[in-house]
């Protein structure tokens, strides 16, 4: 009676795990989901509307800066941050609203506002918002003046106390030559202080997603100057985040010594600045796939910061750094070298550090520290990394990442074997012992202890492990983990069809069986309460029976209420599948199916009978007695 209440007790209790999972966190994030979508449609249709009739010019689309407050004798001054702009226009209309130098490459368009020189416009041509080829292509940055200004700004702060006149993002500056910056024409900006000061700044950008930036300044004055080289990334407004704990989204950097560092836009905004004095670092912005970051040379010594204002009741953040001052003397010059990333977070871009293997990218093209933790590995990296690189290559190989996902089972079954074999050799004793176990609980039908005692004697004398069916299931869960995370973290995975109605693995099946698979049009997911739950596609319920005929395959619980628990398990797991990515479900499908076929095999080669088909018969025709 005790085992009986011990098991009714669990049985509760995971019902309640599993309610409030749904209602405390897939529905709330179901609700963001829903809202990020709303967002990103409404900021489509913002880019394509046209400009308004009013004078743009009135909008102060670049902005401008507060004044710097002075510093403390023997410390740098500070990086400006941007100051309130008058009206928010669309993003045509702040493009429009200054002279521009086209940007064209086979991965990025768009454009470098001459006034202030900003790289402020930034479009990923070979990403877009859904899996339509047609819709918008994924927006990166955008001018101040927008909505949701995004932008990344290099150049000089000026001692403490000095009057210098600098360029800043009001600075007309002028294009030495002509024509677009691509990948073989690098650009050359100019402007002249008036006094004394010459600023020339080169933009050059290769074929992927790395902008290089050299900033020199020519003193042809009579009295020596000192500035420091800075660089920063600023981001106006909150984005959307995806709001999963398994994913990072907000400010993040390795900065030398103190390592990977992480902050949230939440945990920013608490913070206010965060700041860092090292060597050897990188820092920047990154959403789910795509990322900003600053890398200056591998030697330069930095004061870097974290930090979060706002402007009227909007919050911003941003990313900075200053390095070391130089003092220009008079007929010398002086020179700053910067580079910003800015693109997609793709794996053979950024760069994968692992040891059998892997994808050097500007991680290693460059020599950084760590770059390739701008994406989001977790803390089981040593696990999800060689999911990837294994799913990646077979995926080049095949032509599919589904089919990849595929094969990648086959051989995670293959590196396994050994130890399920083992399980399954045992599960298969312990199906051919149901008979003498039936007989226990006839011969000590109110003794549960003596019941126990002679169960695991029988186990003692016939070498089972009572508990060796769990180890398939246990060895799943760092596979299922590691897979998640790498479905839902690549931008490689981001929208890569399998076969059929499954047009992007990181996606939920988008059928629904509450619809008759698209038979109704309507959306029951936004019923009130019980909506979350009315959402079953295809591949879930072909999981669902994968999981109950591999169920049917065991040996039947002596116990009636854990029998009950392994008979509504597979219903349990369809519906909390049904959420997770296509990818995902399809292969604990596969994962299933293998499993039934590999169980079967070493049932017979141990001599047991597989009774699948004759479990699957009664349990629509009856009970079947145990002889």
């Amino acid at each position: 009676m005790t085992d009986n209440r011990n098991t009714i007790i669990a049985v509760i209790l995971s019902g309640l795990v599993l309610i409030g999972w749904q209602y405390f966190f897939n529905i709330p994030q179901m609700e963001k989901q829903r809202a990020a979508e709303h967002a990103q449609s409404e900021l489509a249709k913002n880019a394509a509307s046209p400009a308004p009739a009013a004078n743009p010019s009135a909008a102060n689309p670049s902005g401008t800066a507060t004044s710097t407050p002075p510093a403390a004798p023997g410390t740098a001054p500070t990086v400006n941050q941007p100051a309130a702009t008058t009206t928010v226009v669309s993003r045509d209309a702040a493009i429009a609203a200054s002279p521009r130098i086209k940007i064209e490459t086979p991965r990025l368009n768009g454009s470098i506002s001459l006034k202030g020189a900003r790289i402020d416009d930034l479009s990923l041509v070979q990403y877009r918002d859904t899996v339509d080829p047609t819709s918008p292509a994924i927006v990166l940055f955008s001018p101040s003046g927008t909505s949701e200004p995004y932008y990344a700004e290099f150049g000089w702060v000026a001692a403490s106390g000095s009057n210098t006149k600098i360029p800043d993002q009001n600075t007309p500056w002028q294009q030495d030559g002509s024509g677009s910056l691509t990948p073989d024409h690098p650009v050359t900006l100019k402007w002249d202080n008036g006094e004394g000061l010459t600023f020339s700044r080169t933009i050059s950008i290769d074929d992927r997603y790395l902008f290089s930036i050299k900033d020199d300044v020519a003193n042809t004055g009579n009295a020596p100057v000192t500035l420091y080289p800075f660089a920063l990334i600023s981001r106006h407004g909150t984005p959307h985040v995806s709001g999963y704990y398994i994913l990072h989204e907000g400010l993040v950097g390795y900065l030398g010594d103190q390592g990977l560092q992480e902050y949230s836009y939440k945990k920013i905004g608490e913070a206010k600045s965060v700041n860092f004095k090292v060597t050897n670092g990188w820092l920047g912005i990154t959403d789910k796939y795509w990322a900003s970051a600053l890398l200056p040379d591998t030697d330069a010594a930095l004061q870097a910061r974290f930090s979060s204002s706002t402007i009227g009741t909007t919050p911003t953040y941003q990313t900075d750094y200053l390095e070391n001052p130089q003092t220009v003397a008079p007929g010398a010059k002086g020179t700053a070298n910067a580079r910003l990333f800015a693109g997609a977070k793709e794996a053979g871009v950024v760069g994968i550090n692992f040891p059998i293997g892997g994808l050097g990218g500007y991680n290693k093209q460059l020599n950084l520290n760590h770059f390739d933790l701008l994406i989001d590995w977790g803390w089981f990296y040593f696990i999800t990394k060689p999911m990837f690189l294994a799913i990646d290559f077979f995926s080049r190989l095949v032509g599919n990442f589904g089919v990849a996902i595929l094969l990648v089972t086959v051989l995670v079954k293959l590196i396994f074997f050994p130890l399920a074999n083992k399980s399954y050799a045992s599960m298969a004793k312990m199906k051919a012992l149901q008979p003498q176990l039936a007989a226990l609980k006839e011969r000590f039908p109110d003794d549960k202890m003596k019941q126990q005692q002679e169960m695991m004697e029988i186990y003692k004398k016939e070498k089972i492990n009572p508990v060796a069916g769990c180890l398939p299931v246990a060895l799943q869960i760092p596979v299922f983990f590691s897979l998640y995370k790498v479905l839902f973290i690549t931008i490689e995975m981001r929208h890569a069809p399998f076969f059929g109605w499954i047009k992007d693995l990181s996606a939920p099946d988008p059928t629904n069986l509450f619809t008759l698979f698209g038979m109704f049009h309507y959306d029951p997911t936004h019923i009130p309460l019980i909506g979350p739950h009315l959402m079953l596609g295809i591949w879930p319920i072909i999981m669902g029976i994968t999981m109950w005929f591999q169920m049917k395959l065991n040996p039947t619980p002596p116990d009636p209420t854990q029998k009950m628990i392994f008979d509504w398990m597979p219903l349990i797991f369809t519906f909390m599948l049904a959420s997770f990515p296509a990818g995902l479900v399809i292969y604990w499908a596969w994962n299933n199916t293998l499993s039934v076929l590999q169980q079967s095999y070493i049932m017979r080669r141990n001599g047991v009978k597989v009774e699948l088909l004759d479990n699957v018969k009664a349990t629509f025709l009856g009970s079947k007695k145990t002889t």
